[in-house]
């Protein structure tokens, strides 16, 4: 009798050992799975927050040339609030300095998938201030071709964020 409990205590054992091992090779694999998978990233989120940040970006820099857009558009104005060479100098220096700024922003890292084609767009919007602050140096500034390359970027962006399901942004509306 006491060969059969030690022989049944052994197999009680033996499977108990077997439960606890297996159930801790479960956890560790889980762990290891959760750990070599990077974090997920919400590109819809880094879409907005890039969209949102270059904006941001070129605000602090086109107030002048803001002004300059403002005084030169507005219907029935009279003589003395039309833009003066001076204010189209300023418009001129602003539309240079975003054109730099944009010619050294980095796109994020966490829309590294995107990366090409908004850095694409992004090389389109620094053309069109780089026109624009070229043609604001002349007595007669024409900014047709300046808004075609607005027109491609805005396109191009609108690519990027339509593909990720979002509605197509107007960075000019933002900046304007």
């Amino acid at each position: 009798m006491k060969k059969f409990f030690v022989l049944l205590f052994s197999l009680a054992l033996a499977i108990g050992l077997t439960a606890c091992s297996s159930n801790n090779e479960a956890k560790t694999d889980k762990k290891e799975n959760k750990e070599e998978s990077a974090p997920k990233v919400d590109i819809k989120k880094e879409l907005v927050k890039f969209y949102m940040d270059l904006g941001d970006k070129i605000n602090a820099k086109d107030a002048d040339l803001n002004a300059y857009v403002a005084k030169a558009t507005k219907e029935d104005a009279k003589p003395e609030e039309l833009p003066t060479s001076e204010d189209r100098a300023k418009a001129s220096e602003a539309a240079a300095a975003v054109a730099a700024e944009l010619n050294n922003y980095k796109v994020p890292a966490a829309l590294k998938d995107k990366k090409a084609d908004l850095e694409s767009a992004i090389k389109d919007y620094a053309t069109s201030y780089q026109i624009k602050a070229d043609e604001l140096k002349k007595d007669v500034p024409n900014l047709d071709a300046a808004s075609a390359s607005l027109t491609q970027a805005e396109e191009k962006l609108g690519k990027v964020f339509e593909s990720e399901k979002l509605l197509a942004p107007s960075l000019d509306k933002q900046v304007n």
